[in-house]
This record gives C-alpha cells, sequence and structure tokens, in this order.
C-alpha cells in the first residue's frame, strides 16, 4: 500500500443547470481524524454524504472542505412592499410642519430599508436536488485529487525516512565496529577506574570492589543499546515497506530509537563513541520530525 503525507490541497469546481459550485479541500497534521466542513446557507444536506465519504478514504489529519454555490442566469425581481411604502409615507405626513426640513425625496424614500425588496426567481426543488447530487460527486473528484496529492508527498516522505533508517544503520555498526567497544580496551578503562577508586580510599573491601567493577562493566557495554537500535530500524523499514496508515506505528517506534540513541551517548567513555551517538541522536531527531507528516 501507498504512504500517504497528512497535508495536501485541491480544488475543483463545476456547473449544473443555473448553479456554479466550487470546492477547496486543505488537510493538515493532526493525531486523529478532524473533518471540518463550511457550506452556504440552503446546502446543509451535503455534509453528511461528503463527510461519509471523506471518513472512508482518510485516517488522519485536519480536513478543511470549503464550498461555494452560485445561481448563474437569474435575473432579479424588484418589488416595492407596499405596507412598509404607505407607513413611511404616514409618518412623514404626520411629521410635515412639526419640524423644518425640505420635503423628502423619491430616491430618499426608496432607499430605506425595507421599502424595496430584490429578491430571485423561486428556486425548483428538483433543479436543487440535482444540484446537490452533481456537488457531492464534485466533492468525490475533489477528494481523489486531495488523496493523490497526499500519495505523492507521502512517496517522498517514505524515500526520506527510508534514508535515514539507512543512516542511523550505518551509524550503529560505526558505533559496534568502534575500537573502544573492543574487550582490551574496556579492561584497559576499567583497570584505570578500578585503580582510580582504590586511591580515593583504603577501605575497599573485596565484595565492594567488585560491586563497582560489575557496574562500571555494565555501563560501558552497549550491546543491549546496539540490539535494540538494529531491531528497531528492521521494524520500521519492513512498516514503510508494507505502507498503509503506519504514521502512529512509526512514531511509536520513533521514540524507542531516540531512547536507545540517548541511552548509548550516556553510556559511551570514549570520543569516538560519544561522537557517534551524537549523530545517531540528531539523524534520529530528523526521522522522528519527518514521522509527524505520515497518515
Amino acid at each position: 500500500m501507498a504512504l500517504s503525507s497528512m497535508t495536501g490541497f485541491a480544488r475543483g469546481h463545476g456547473v449544473v443547470d443555473a448553479y456554479a459550485w466550487s470546492w477547496e479541500i486543505k488537510s493538515v497534521n493532526a493525531k486523529g481524524l478532524d473533518l471540518r466542513f463550511r457550506l452556504p446557507q440552503g446546502w446543509d444536506a451535503i455534509e453528511v454524504p461528503a463527510r461519509s465519504r471523506a471518513a472512508e478514504k482518510l485516517s488522519r489529519g485536519t480536513v478543511y472542505a470549503n464550498l461555494t454555490v452560485e445561481r448563474k442566469g437569474v435575473l432579479p425581481t424588484v418589488k416595492v412592499n407596499e405596507p412598509v411604502l404607505d407607513a413611511v409615507l404616514s409618518t412623514l405626513k404626520a411629521l410635515a410642519g412639526k419640524i423644518d426640513a425640505a420635503p423628502p425625496s423619491l430616491d430618499g424614500i426608496l432607499s430605506l430599508k425595507g421599502v424595496i425588496e430584490i429578491t430571485e426567481e423561486d428556486e425548483r426543488e428538483d433543479s436543487h436536488r440535482a444540484a446537490e447530487s452533481a456537488i457531492i460527486a464534485g466533492f468525490e473528484q475533489t477528494l481523489a485529487a486531495l488523496i493523490a496529492m497526499r500519495r505523492a508527498e507521502g512517496d517522498t516522505l517514505g524515500r526520506l525516512l527510508s534514508a535515514k533508517l539507512d543512516e542511523a544503520a550505518t551509524l550503529a555498526a560505526r558505533a559496534e565496529a568502534a575500537p573502544g567497544r573492543k574487550p582490551e580496551a574496556i579492561k584497559a578503562r576499567l583497570a584505570d577506574q578500578v585503580a582510580t577508586l582504590l586511591s580515593a580510599s583504603e577501605r575497599f573491601d573485596s565484595d565492594r570492589l567488585y560491586q563497582e567493577a560489575v557496574m562500571l562493566a555494565a555501563k560501558a557495554d552497549i550491546r543491549e543499546e546496539l540490539d535494540r537500535l538494529a531491531s528497531h530500524v528492521t521494524q520500521a523499514k519492513k512498516l514503510l515497506a508494507d505502507g498503509g496508515s503506519i504514521g502512529r506505528k512509526l512514531d511509536f517506534l520513533a521514540q524507542e530509537l531516540h531512547r536507545e540513541s540517548n541511552t548509548l551517548t550516556a553510556k559511551a567513555n570514549e570520543v569516538e563513541l560519544t561522537n557517534i551517538g551524537l549523530e545517531l541522536k540528531s539523524v534520529v531527531e530528523q526521522f522522528r520530525e519527518q514521522v509527524q507528516n505520515l497518515e
């Protein structure tokens, strides 16, 4: 299955009968799926089927869907609201002589709110229903374009993530082969550290000395960290190869890789291993950042 990013944008438009419609859909990163529709008044019936289709195709991301609809070629009707006009004229007649003002003009009277009503030809229900069906179909086409864009970006993300995993594996191999990990090097460091402990106090007994040596040896050994790093890299590569909605699983593995790289760096008591650990932490952090964009 293909990988998908959570970010994308698509636009679609069309005309049916007297209606011109336009969809704009964009998506951004989110922990789950959050669908947000903005529809013009009178078109609420579109949301349920559109929401259902989006939920079938997407699993993560905040998705903003904006619809605009205009009626084309419909001539407006101008109508005088007789009751309102009569009330206005009656009021003007009652005020005449009470105030010193110029007589009202016709355009002034007609500009008063409610005197003139501008309406459009009433919609036919069958035409409105046909437009709804066309707009829903248009949403599906626009959604498909959004998904195509998300998958194209997901393909790029997959290559970047795979490259970061290769870098992590290479650094782990360098740590494995580092001279500081050889038994003789570890033995020499332990001997120096034990000597330092003995010089610090003459009251060390053999049992205490043995315990300290074991602790120093355990701290110097990064075998477990290297094994877990290799395991996490293998699992992450398999997820990338399988594809699909793997963002959450990869995010968990990224956290585990981060934990092991931190521990390896903390245990490193030799310059080369420390440098490798710092490089590894940087690569893992870049991996984590890119994973946040994956569905």
